[in-house]
């Protein structure tokens, strides 16, 4: 476990565990870590399973992974042994899973997310390798961010690139945060505020929210050299004067935050070795930036160097380098 005086990383996983005890370890570290739940497997294969957890001032974030089909079921008598007074949202990233509650059942596959009151009783299952992200959210916190209660009734959606763009920013986020090399933790008050508006009853001039459903969108665009303000803003559905103050609470402009994001994408490529075969031209190109001259001059304003001088210095790394050995024989 890795700590500090804000956040907590803990990883989990059933590998050392015997497999007569796995089950009953996960379903212990599982009611510990995000909430009291009953777990039981489906076959007689050893069951697998694995977390990243971080705890945040006031949130919970979790990434888990099941090698094995199994059920998970958040009973009544257990809500009254210990209620969470909380929302929970759970994004499918690999795999099958329905979701039980008293108005029905919902399939969902990758790409879908469900949100849920953690009171409320539920009945979870999961195919063999599946994978999803957990957040839980006090509700006391939701209602000071969005100033509106939410609903009882679980909420399902899709989230992506090219739809639902608060979802998905909140995704890569929450992705970002559980990875175990990460330098950087999350800013919890701009995850609340990407639920809120998710939920629908976030306050819409939330300008953190908004910046990071932009920049998700752009940086998934790098390449499209038609990519406009005007696009973005329609995208995240506020207007393009709107979209530039919320760029400006960040200290920077709609496209000088593009044409940055693009000249990092270049530098990135100029430096990798199987972009060698580009030229200067089709790198340029490959991140939007469809005159040369603009892209030459650019670069080296920003970087300090010529775009040909960077790529020169990587190819003469990688020729001094010492070689890789292999293996003994």
């Amino acid at each position: 476990m890795t700590s500090g005086s804000v956040t907590q990383l803990e990883v989990f996983s059933t590998a050392d565990v015997p497999a007569d005890q796995r089950v009953e370890l996960w379903q212990a570290h599982t009611s510990e870590s995000l909430m009291r739940l009953r777990c039981r497997t489906l076959g007689e294969r050893d069951f697998h399973g694995s977390t990243v957890n971080l705890q945040l001032p006031r949130t919970r974030v979790s990434r888990v992974t099941a090698g094995s089909a199994h059920v998970i079921e958040r009973r009544a008598d257990l809500i009254r042994h210990r209620p969470e007074d909380a929302l929970v949202l759970f994004f499918v990233l690999a795999g099958e899973a329905f979701f039980y509650h008293e108005h029905g059942v919902h399939a969902l596959r990758p790409g879908q997310m469900v949100a849920c009151d953690c009171d409320k009783p539920f009945m979870r299952g999961f195919s063999d390798d599946f994978e999803e992200l957990f957040f839980k959210v006090p509700r006391e916190m939701l209602t000071e961010v969005s100033r509106v209660e939410p609903a009882g009734t679980p909420i399902v959606a899709t989230f992506g690139v090219h739809e639902n763009l608060v979802a998905a920013s909140l995704v890569n986020l929450l992705t970002t945060a559980t990875r175990v090399d990460s330098a950087n933790r999350p800013d919890e008050e701009q995850l609340v505020a990407l639920v809120a508006m998710l939920l629908g009853g976030g306050d819409q001039t939330d300008s953190t929210a908004y910046l990071a459903a932009a920049r998700r969108y752009i940086d998934a665009r790098l390449g499209d050299a038609s990519l406009s303000a005007t696009a973005i803003a329609a995208a995240i559905g506020i207007s393009p004067r709107h979209l530039s103050r919320v760029f400006a609470t960040a200290g920077t402009t709609v496209p000088q935050y593009v044409l940055a994001r693009r000249l990092a994408a270049a530098k990135a490529l100029l430096t990798r070795e199987t972009s060698a075969v580009l030229s200067i031209a089709d790198v340029a190109r490959r991140c939007g930036l469809t005159s040369s001259t603009h892209f030459s001059t650019s670069f080296a304003r920003q970087y300090g160097q010529r775009a040909s001088d960077m790529r020169r210095e990587a190819i003469q790394r990688r020729m001094n380098a010492p070689p890789v050995l292999g293996g003994t024989s």
